[in-house]
Parts: structure tokens; C-alpha cells; sequence
């Protein structure tokens, strides 16, 4: 029996190519850093699934994902799913790291060191 796919399934590309369509701004902004290799060499996906739920960015090489949040993250039932979320994920493997957005816009170098102190080889 051939394993299920959790990555990328065929029937979420639909809504992952429209969401790649239409980043927020602080997803914009970050994607610009961390696009083409740019931030030591890792390549970082942008709205990757992994199961039923789509990552706002992903590095396969570190198993790293990436999470900005805006102002709706601060309520409590969203804030209950972004748990359930982040332990489905950290149980099969992954490593989520949160940012609010607007970390991104005020301290985009704090928040580039913060992702690059989650790699796994901490070399430049």
C-alpha cells in the first residue's frame, strides 16, 4: 500500500496558487529575504501543504516552517487551532517558528537571525 501524501496534495493547488497570488504584506516582505537561497542558501517555499494545513513558508532542508501572524491570530479560537496546528506539525517532525507581522516590518534583522538560529547548521 503506496503511503498517503501529506505534502502538496494534488487537490490543494488550486488554493495555494491563489494564495501565492495574493500575499499579505508582511508575507511579501519577508518572501522578498528569503526567496532564491537568499538566506543561507536555503530554500524556502512559499503556501506549502502539509497535511491539511498550508504554511505560509517552508524549508524542506531544515524542516522549518515559518508562520506570520496578523491581528486575528490574537483570538482565542484561532489561537486554539494555531495550537492544534503547531502540534500536529512538531509531532511529525517540524520545527514552526511564529512571527506577528508587524515583527517583520520593525525588526526584519531580528526576525532573519531568529530563522537562522533554527537551522540546523548554524554556518553563514
Amino acid at each position: 500500500m503506496k503511503p498517503k501524501k501529506i505534502h502538496n496534495r494534488p487537490e490543494t493547488k488550486t488554493n495555494r496558487i491563489q494564495l501565492r497570488k495574493n500575499l499579505t504584506s508582511a508575507e511579501a516582505f519577508l518572501w522578498n529575504e528569503l526567496k532564491g537561497k537568499k538566506l543561507n542558501g536555503r530554500k524556502f517555499r512559499r503556501q506549502h501543504v502539509i497535511g491539511i494545513y498550508i504554511m505560509d513558508f517552508y524549508c524542506s532542508e531544515e524542516n522549518l516552517i515559518i508562520e506570520l501572524d496578523g491581528e486575528v491570530h490574537n483570538h482565542a479560537i484561532v489561537g486554539e487551532n494555531d495550537d492544534k496546528r503547531t502540534a500536529y506539525l512538531n509531532r511529525n517532525g517540524y520545527k514552526v517558528i511564529r512571527f506577528e507581522n508587524k515583527m517583520v516590518f520593525e525588526n526584519l534583522l531580528s526576525v532573519l537571525q531568529e530563522i537562522r538560529d533554527n537551522f540546523n547548521d548554524k554556518k553563514e
